[in-house]
């Protein structure tokens, strides 16, 4: 969802590209993206940051509230700190520049599809930044975040904040690709997440891992 029409058709032309892509439509606003997901059924939606009325932020908050299953993948000419923490917090499983590569473009939004991140270079050492600067609560005062989960998906847990992917998760545990991706699953409905890009928010601001020296 973008302000600008020219880049719109230009990302419609991109994406179509794709087989695996359907382009169901693309409007100018917030608002116009909120609505769109509310009567489509969208499963991803490009979101830009500025735009007229209701920011990007707000319409990925607004989006993800309404529409769980729908993935919002953040496709912006600004990459500042702040606006990368708000899109991610506000639910957005990814984060690319609009200078991203047409291929890469298509790849990120099947990864966001399939349930994985996709950060721009960069963005994700400016996200692990942001939560280093956070305050972590205090583990003997607060309730186990992990306490819904079996054993086996607090490992799964911990491997994925450690930034393992599916098949490095099963040969470490011994699991085939289909049990990872079945505790996967688990661990973020369990714990209610989006994707792994929250699983790795939500062992940071609970100090579940160690944070990176710096």
């Amino acid at each position: 969802m973008d302000d600008q029409v020219p880049l719109r058709r230009a990302l419609r032309t991109v994406l179509s590209a794709d087989p695996g892509i359907e382009v169901v439509g693309d409007v100018g606003d917030g608002r116009a993206a909120i609505e769109a997901v509310r009567s489509r059924g969208v499963d991803v939606t490009l979101m830009d940051i500025r735009m007229p009325g209701l920011d990007g932020v707000g319409a990925t908050k607004e989006v993800t509230r309404l529409s769980p299953s729908t993935r919002v993948l953040i496709l912006t000419t600004f990459d500042a700190d702040e606006l990368v923490a708000a899109a991610v917090r506000a639910g957005a499983s990814g984060y690319l520049t609009k200078d991203t590569r047409p291929s890469a473009l298509r790849k990120a939004v099947h990864d966001v599809a399939a349930g994985t991140s996709a950060l721009a270079p960069g963005v994700a050492a400016t996200v692990i930044g942001l939560l280093r600067e956070a305050p972590v609560p205090e583990r003997e005062t607060q309730a186990d975040p992990l306490h819904d989960l079996t054993p086996r998906e607090v490992d799964v847990f911990t491997l994925i904040a450690a930034g393992r992917s599916n098949a490095e998760i099963g040969e470490e545990l011994f699991l085939s690709q289909n049990t990872v991706k079945t505790h996967v699953r688990a661990v973020l409905t369990k714990l209610g997440l989006r994707d792994r890009v929250h699983v790795v928010i939500h062992a940071y601001e609970h100090g579940l891992i160690r944070r990176p020296p710096g």
